[in-house]
This record gives structure tokens, C-alpha cells and sequence, in this order.
């Protein structure tokens, strides 16, 4: 029996001091299990973490530990350094790995590796995205992990011991998650959607490093920063002469309902998005964080956008814009709709809105939507073909690149589950 299973006893005493903090940190003080919260605000469509904005301060009880392995040189294990700037010691060979709370981890792990054969666990939320998108069909195995271990941002510590982790991915700001896995004796790493300001390409990049970190015999982070990197510069290339006055004005439809609209304002991907191709984020003017970013059709109707993307965290198709068919909206007059420019975004290995193995060429399909006659040589069909052989070793068909790019309701979330 491995070291950590001998461990479970004494992990097992501290299992009511976690379950009451973890209690007061979802707001679910009865203990009651709920319906995962899919995602529903801002950063938590990448991550349940509530304090993001903390993840490079933290620095939790283990990071002495960390450095005194680095120092010491101990055989078979490794010490990374994480997103907080925490040193965490790991099995020289890492083959148990869950994904808790930083839900695009899953599917960039199962990409990187070409495998989802190490993926033991996965929070409720990845495995929605895997069984609509492609992932779940490319690699099959992803579907027999485990998701037992969390209900919302409830964390079961019995159930994740069972799995036996030789690591647990986390949100890099949830500072609870992260005590609550230190104190069970479990390794945690956390992961940063937003220490990058949200520029998408350079958080892709440092996530594929930090896995480089832990999986050198499949390090291929130089390779995956370099395509980004001649994406990007292609389309700066191309879009660099556009005046000012003649850039696109883009709405970004991150969440949409009878009840509310939740768009991209300054900080969020959105704004990254828009300026990567050249275009302008209507929304920048929002000075909300990322999760109260909500708008009304007054306000739409002011900025009157010329495109408009749908994120895959909204099961709204643009077909609804068109039709009027959520609640009582009149989009009728919106220049994106009358010109349908409305654009569902990418479900891929993950829903594109943000990080995943996807995110350097959904940044160049998005340059081909907002300026065509620019991009108008781009062979999009192809050149994610290309991508994903020659960095990952998969082989995609045509038909399977077309759903990618067209996906349906059923392959969408919603506000309720993601």
C-alpha cells in the first residue's frame, strides 16, 4: 500500500475542520450538496475560486518543504513551482492526477499528453466539456474518471483520497481548496487563469510550461509558444493598418438568459480577444470584474456592435438572436444581427471562450470572422488539421473540425450546468 494511503487515518481527523471550512467558503453551511455552479460568473468559467486575484501572493505551509527537496536533491521526486509562487514536491513520476476547481486543466493535461490514461479524477464540470466536445471522443478514457470527489465547490476529502493523487490541479486564488488538500497530505498545484492579465495566448503558455515542469519526456511548451506566437504576429501583421475609426466593434455574449446578460468587460478574455484581431470591445467601458459584468439591451442597443460572439457557458445559438427568442429582447436593430455577424464560438477540447489547446487557432478563426478579406487565404479546415498533428499527434477529420467549428445546442452549456 502506497505511503499516502497510510495516511488516510490521520487525514480522516481533520475532515470535519475542512468540511466546515470549505462549508463557509461555498456559502453552503448545511453541508448540503448542490448542483455544480457551471461556471456561472466571470473567472469561475475558469475556475471555482472566488479570490483569484490573490493566487501570486499565496503562499501556503509546504513551500519551506519544497525548497528544502529542490536543495536536497531527494531522490524520486521534483519540485515545481506553481502559479502562487508555491514550491511543491512531487513524484519524480507523476500518474494520478485530478483536476479540481480549474476546469479547462482536463483537457489541456489530456491534450499535452496524448493521453487522459493519467487522469484518475475530474471535477463534474470538465467532464460536461468533455462529453460535449471532442475530447471525450478522441480519448475515450477521459470518461471513466472519477467526479465523485466534488459536488459545486464542495470537496469530498474521503472520496479524493480513494483516488490516491499523486497530484491535485486547483484554482491558484482558492486558498481554502488549497489548505483543505495540504491538510489531507495531498500535493497541490495551482493554476491561473487571470495572473496574466487574461491575455489568453501567454496564460495558454504558461500552463503548457508548468506541465513541462512535470512531465519533461512530453515537454512540448516551446513548441505550442512558438505557433502562438507566429499566429499572433501574422495577425498583428495584417490588422496593424487599420485606422482606428475603422475597427470592428465586437460584443462579446458570455452568458445569456431570460434573466440577465453577462458580457466580457475590460478584464476578462473578451478584451484580449477583440484586440488580438484588431477589433474593439464594446464592453471595455464596463469597469466590473469579471463577475458582474452584466448588461441591458439599452445599452447594447447604444453600442450597436458589428459582430457579436456567443460563448459555449450559454446554450443561446445565434439562430435566437435572430429570432428574437430569448425572453422579451428585440435584437432586430442591432447592426450584428441585421448583417449576421453573430458568431457561436469554437467547442473543441474544451469551450474556446478560454485557455485550452484551442486557443491559438480559434484566435486566428476569430480574425477570419472579423476581418474576412484579410484572412480571406486561410484555410481554416486545414490549418487546425495541421496544428493538431504536428504539436499533439492528433488526427482530426474534416467532419470533426466542422463540429468543432458549428457546435450545437446539446454541445453548449447553460447557466445551470456547464
Amino acid at each position: 500500500m502506497k505511503k499516502r494511503m497510510k495516511q488516510c487515518i490521520a487525514c480522516l481527523l481533520v475532515l470535519s475542520l475542512t468540511a466546515v471550512a470549505l462549508a463557509g467558503c461555498s456559502g453552503n453551511g448545511g453541508g448540503k450538496e448542490t448542483q455544480a455552479p457551471a461556471e456561472t460568473k466571470g473567472t469561475e468559467a475558469v475556475t471555482g475560486a472566488a479570490n483569484e486575484t490573490a493566487d501570486v501572493e499565496a503562499t501556503p505551509a509546504g513551500t519551506e518543504a519544497g525548497s528544502e527537496a529542490a536543495a536536497n536533491g531527494q531522490e524520486g521526486q521534483i519540485v515545481v513551482t506553481d502559479h502562487a509562487g508555491r514550491q511543491v514536491t512531487l513524484p519524480a513520476e507523476v500518474n494520478r492526477v485530478v483536476v479540481a476547481d480549474i476546469y479547462p486543466m482536463a483537457s489541456v493535461i489530456t491534450v499535452y499528453l496524448g493521453s487522459a490514461e493519467k487522469l484518475v479524477g475530474i471535477h463534474p464540470v470538465c467532464m460536461s466539456a468533455a462529453k460535449s466536445g471532442l475530447l471525450g471522443e478522441i480519448f475515450p478514457e477521459i470518461l471513466e474518471a472519477d467526479t465523485s470527489f466534488m459536488t459545486g465547490s464542495d470537496l469530498n476529502v474521503e472520496q479524493l483520497l480513494n483516488l490516491d493523487p499523486d497530484v491535485v490541479f486547483c484554482g491558484a486564488g482558492n486558498s481554502e481548496l488549497m489548505s483543505a488538500l495540504e491538510n489531507a497530505g495531498i500535493p497541490a498545484v495551482g493554476v491561473s487563469p487571470s495572473k496574466w492579465e487574461y491575455d489568453i495566448l501567454e496564460t495558454y503558455d504558461q500552463w503548457a510550461a508548468l506541465l513541462g515542469q512535470m512531465f519533461p519526456e512530453s515537454d512540448k511548451s516551446k513548441e505550442i509558444s512558438a505557433y502562438s506566437q507566429e499566429v499572433y504576429d501574422m495577425i498583428q501583421d495584417r490588422v496593424k493598418d487599420i485606422p482606428e475609426e475603422d475597427k470592428k466593434d465586437i460584443l462579446f455574449l458570455f452568458q445569456y438568459d431570460d434573466q440577465e446578460i453577462v458580457t466580457s468587460g475590460k478584464s476578462f478574455f473578451g478584451q484580449f480577444w477583440c484586440e488580438a484581431v484588431g477589433g474593439r470591445n464594446v464592453a471595455e467601458v464596463v469597469e466590473a470584474d469579471n463577475s458582474n459584468a452584466i448588461i441591458s439591451m439599452e445599452q447594447i442597443y447604444e453600442w450597436d456592435p458589428e459582430l457579436i460572439f456567443v460563448t459555449n457557458f450559454t446554450s443561446v445559438q445565434p439562430d435566437d438572436l435572430y429570432k428574437n427568442a430569448i425572453g422579451g429582447d428585440d435584437w432586430s436593430t442591432v447592426t450584428a444581427v441585421k448583417d449576421k455577424e453573430v458568431y457561436k464560438l469554437p467547442l473543441g477540447s474544451y469551450r474556446s471562450y478560454t485557455p485550452s489547446a484551442d486557443t491559438p487557432v480559434t484566435l486566428l478563426w476569430m480574425a477570419r470572422k472579423v476581418y474576412p478579406d484579410l484572412f480571406s487565404d486561410i484555410d481554416m479546415t486545414q490549418e487546425v488539421k495541421d496544428y493538431y498533428q504536428e504539436l499533439y499527434g492528433i488526427q482530426l477529420t474534416d467532419e470533426q473540425v466542422e463540429r468543432m467549428y458549428n457546435p450545437s445546442t446539446e454541445g453548449s452549456g447553460n447557466t445551470n450546468h456547464i
